[in-house]
């Protein structure tokens, strides 16, 4: 891939990684309760999703998901019903005593598999790589399993470093969550935000 296509690819990902969304949701409401290092699992449970959407385009799986209506419904519907129970779970979640040790913990298993399912669920972003993929890669390549490599690899360090900017900017504003009234407040927008995300996929429909 020569070197002006990469950084074109590289504008694209940086614009795609900062695009409001599911996963930046999760990683801002994560950030807020645990600050940056606690939010890790889940950035990195982010990313293991998002290596399998990339995954199933390269080998073209991802395209039986983008052609088949059975198929995409399906994982919509999964996806759509994942993300309204997560907001249920924001919008009940309980609420911490920052003044405990017990407030800097988190599950990190649970962080990371949940963070996982919110992007393989997505089947918007395997049409959105089904799309993005052709339009860098080059069809005469030797060896076109680099490409998909290197694309790849971009796509996932651009996302580890911008979630790592969301959690960074949701940790500053930790420090607001002394008040029960607060965290309550911030579980309710999280909450609405992981629905309001839930209600995007749901009315997607592909063009």
């Amino acid at each position: 891939m020569a070197l002006e296509t990469w950084l074109a690819f590289l504008l694209a990902s940086i614009l795609i990684s900062i695009s409001p969304g599911a996963g930046a949701v999760n990683t801002m409401s994560n950030g807020l309760r645990y600050g940056i290092s606690g939010s890790m699992p889940a950035i990195l449970g982010l990313q293991l999703g998002y290596l399998a959407q990339i995954v199933l385009v390269g080998i073209g799986l991802g395209a039986l998901l983008a052609t088949s209506q059975w198929a995409f419904e399906l994982v919509r519907w999964f996806g759509v019903a994942y993300l309204v129970w997560l907001g249920y779970q924001k919008w009940t979640q309980p609420l911490l005593d920052m003044s405990t040790a017990d407030a800097q913990q988190s599950n990190k298993s649970q962080q990371f598999w949940q963070a996982a399912v919110v992007n393989i669920s997505n089947p918007k972003a395997t049409v959105f790589l089904l799309a993005l993929f052709p339009q860098f890669a080059n069809p005469n390549a030797s060896h076109p399993a680099e490409q998909y490599l290197l694309m790849g690899s971009t796509l996932v360090v651009v996302d580890i470093i911008v979630m790592i900017g969301f959690a960074g900017l949701a940790a500053q504003l930790k420090r607001w969550m002394n008040s029960d009234a607060h965290q309550r407040l911030q579980n309710r927008i999280f909450g609405g935000l992981f629905i309001g995300a839930a209600g995007a996929m749901a009315s997607y429909h592909r063009g």
